[in-house]
């Protein structure tokens, strides 16, 4: 059996852009995962997917024209079922093997073999290798089953019977087409009412053939592209996007450069079959709207590529990603401009007429619209913020950052009935921030006012100014006290009130900010700004901004350990985290580490068996052995050190002055009973451990680094 390599693609109408990569990359690997697990392809055959606006293709090298015949061992039943006392067949197993296509003559080469308690009969036969119509037709009826269509279309097809359209058929568009071929030849498959043969259509308006036929599977790619003027491969088509917008930015010169944007390079990718990048341009008086504004009409309505200037200014200049490359592209150019003037007018209508009206005067307006059915209005939000706001600004400065940050919050969500916002839900606190600029308020309210969303998701900068840190994180602290407060908390995959990124936000802000912040004392202090509307939720909202710390830590490349010491004893300020982990760290690298470590595990369990019989005290006249002595002198002059250290801020030579009580901790143990039979020996012994085990832990839970 020669092997042969194999195309397969489906023609339809035009794909959702947003969804065509991921069904490129589903309808491949699903296909060549079902022909691998038949046994027609290698488990390491090479698969290559491909995805324009109107197919979806997949080349999977090294297909067999049949599969291998395979040896079967198939399980029967119990011996003591399937055989008589005399050994003879009974009817269930006679049955039982006319199902396999066997008789009674198979029962004596049966085998017998244990399966748990029992004996059980197995039946050896030889199943014949998959034929590859009919594995592909079972391979490609599954991908076609498995793509993630975002939303199915229903439509009918057209059959031999009297009335046309009777058949219906599901899929995520009409499809026009099926190519299958294993090598030059057509695999005889069906699907969406539609045969297999080796042509298939190209560009719509510039193939130079059609139909375009295909020789064999590996020339699919390379005809299509020649013939059929199409850039089959989702990849390489992006690149040549890439490629081209780079080259149309440096003939526009004065070192201009096209926005990144990747999903934007993702949808233009998903809307061309043979990319053409072309320049337009606006005109200028535009560019006195905020660019936030025209960069945002540009890339979600029109698709296009603003281009920007060496400072990261918005020209008048834009980029166009055409379908067609018509030798004269001045018509194609000029109804862009056409089409983008309109947006642009809109946006700087919408901005002229925002200015005409103060912030401040706005903030009545928000008590007209419902934030939360059981926690008010935006108005009362606003008003919450603002507490919460006032509080953190005393604690972290003066009156003065205390007030600019209430008058941040009272503004902070008046942008949301503007005009522009109203258009531009994205642009909300950005409007805000130029608007605030205009009533004349400073720079710090202004600024305050655009960031007081950040971060709005991973990696996203945070608030450049101490108002702005203020006012973000009491705003998310408003949200995560209020939902918590009222039981809407995020389940499996389903957040939609963004409460994990809420809290991820804080967690940034207080360490990033190293913000002298307690936790608990912060969630605590934002719940009377709520007053009876929810039930105090600080405890269990401090353990979910603690797991959300630990799974960030763990993504930074801590250990689960590393992590788990330094959270378990629940630090309230998480700006201290990071000095914590460097110190755990850099003592589990000490010699001492692994045998402290297991005594903190060991004090731990004993500590908890005799709680009520502890004492935080130790009498030196009740210390008898010599070794408990010597670790009650160790313990005298290495404790002070490592809290000097501590308190100091030097957690890791806190850690590292503490390697000195290996010795005499192990002694303790090879030679001190601390349940001792007289009640004041153990007691005084279970002080000792005590007061060893909480000088031990106050950077780690050192027991947590125990194997």
């Amino acid at each position: 059996m020669t092997a042969q390599n194999l195309l397969v693609e489906l023609f339809v109408e035009e794909l959702p852009p947003k969804a065509l990569k991921k069904l490129g990359d589903a309808f491949a690997t699903v296909l060549a995962d079902q022909l691998k697990a038949q046994g027609l392809a290698p488990a390491d055959a090479a698969v290559t997917a491909y995805a324009s606006p109107r197919r979806l293709a997949a080349h999977v090298a090294g297909v067999l024209p049949r599969a291998a015949d395979k040896a079967v061992s198939t399980k029967l039943m119990p011996v003591s079922v399937g055989l008589d006392a005399n050994g003879q067949p009974t009817p269930a197993l006679l049955k039982r093997l006319t199902a396999l296509g066997a008789d009674a003559s198979a029962v004596a080469a049966l085998k017998r073999a244990p399966d748990g308690k029992a004996e059980a009969l197995f039946h050896d036969s030889i199943a014949p290798g998959a034929a590859l119509a009919a594995g592909l037709q079972k391979a490609l009826d599954e991908a076609i089953a498995k793509l993630p269509i975002p939303k199915v279309m229903s439509y009918q097809l057209e059959t031999d019977c009297e009335l046309p359209g009777w058949s219906s058929v599901n899929f995520v568009r009409p499809a026009h087409g099926l190519v299958a071929l294993h090598g030059s030849a057509v695999v005889p498959v069906k699907a969406l009412g539609l045969t297999a043969q080796n042509s298939t259509q190209g560009h719509r308006f510039e193939a130079a053939v059609s139909p375009v036929v295909l020789k064999d599977a590996d020339s699919y790619a390379a005809t299509l592209q020649q013939d059929g003027a199409v850039i089959a491969s989702f990849n390489e088509r992006k690149a040549e996007i890439v490629r081209q917008l780079a080259a149309a930015a440096a003939k526009v010169g004065n070192g201009a450069k096209p926005i990144e944007d990747e999903a934007l390079l993702d949808e233009v990718t998903a809307l061309v079959e043979r990319p053409n990048v072309l320049v337009c341009s606006f005109e200028t008086q535009f560019l006195d709207v905020p660019q936030e504004c025209l960069i945002l009409t540009m890339k979600a309505n029109q698709k296009y590529f603003p281009l920007l200037d060496a400072q990261g200014k918005l020209t008048h200049q834009f980029l166009v990603v055409s379908n067609i490359s018509p030798a004269d592209a001045s018509a194609v150019t000029g109804g862009n401009e056409r089409v983008v003037r309109p947006r642009l007018a809109d946006a700087k209508f919408f901005f002229d007429q925002d200015r005409k009206k103060t912030l401040a005067s706005r903030v009545e307006g928000l008590g007209k619209v419902v934030y939360h059915n059981k926690l008010g209005t935006q108005g009362e939000r606003s008003e919450r913020v603002r507490s919460i706001a006032r509080a953190i600004g005393q604690q972290l400065g003066s009156d003065a950052l205390a007030q600019q940050a209430d008058t941040a919050a009272q503004l902070a969500k008046t942008d949301l009935l503007t005009d522009m916002v109203g258009e531009f839900p994205e642009l909300q606190g950005i409007m805000g921030g130029y608007y605030a600029r205009h009533d004349g308020l400073s720079d710090d309210i202004a600024f305050a006012i655009e960031d007081h969303y950040r971060p709005r998701f991973a990696g996203d900068e945070l608030p450049r100014n101490p108002v702005g840190v203020v006012v973000a994180l009491a705003d998310k602290l408003e949200t995560l006290v209020g939902m918590f407060g009222i039981g809407n908390l995020p389940t499996g995959d389903k957040d939609p009130f963004a409460l994990r990124r809420h809290a991820l936000g804080v967690v940034r802000l207080l360490v990033e900010k190293d913000l002298a912040l307690d936790l608990t004392g912060l969630l605590r202090a934002a719940v009377p700004a709520f007053g009876s509307l929810i039930q105090d939720p600080s405890g269990a909202l401090a353990d979910f901004i603690y797991d959300r710390l630990a799974g960030s830590l763990r993504e930074q490349g801590f250990s689960a350990q590393e992590v788990d010491a330094v959270l378990a004893l629940r630090p309230e300020r998480l700006s201290e985290v990071a000095k914590r982990l460097a110190a755990v760290r850099a003592f589990a690298a000490l010699p001492e580490a692994p045998a402290l470590a297991a005594a903190n595990k060991r004090i731990a369990n004993i500590l908890k068996k005799s709680e009520g019989e502890n004492t935080a005290t130790v009498n030196p006249a009740l210390l008898v052995e010599a070794a408990e002595k010597d670790l009650y002198a160790a313990l005298q002059s290495t404790v002070p050190t490592a809290n000097a250290k501590f308190d100091a801020g030097d957690h890791t030579a806190s850690l590292q002055a503490l390697a000195a009580l290996r010795a005499p901790v192990d002694a303790f143990f090879d030679g001190v009973m601390v349940n001792a039979d007289d009640a004041a020996l153990k007691a005084n012994r279970l002080g000792l451990l005590r007061e060893l085990h909480n000088a031990m832990n106050r950077v780690a839970d050192l027991s947590r680094l125990a194997t």
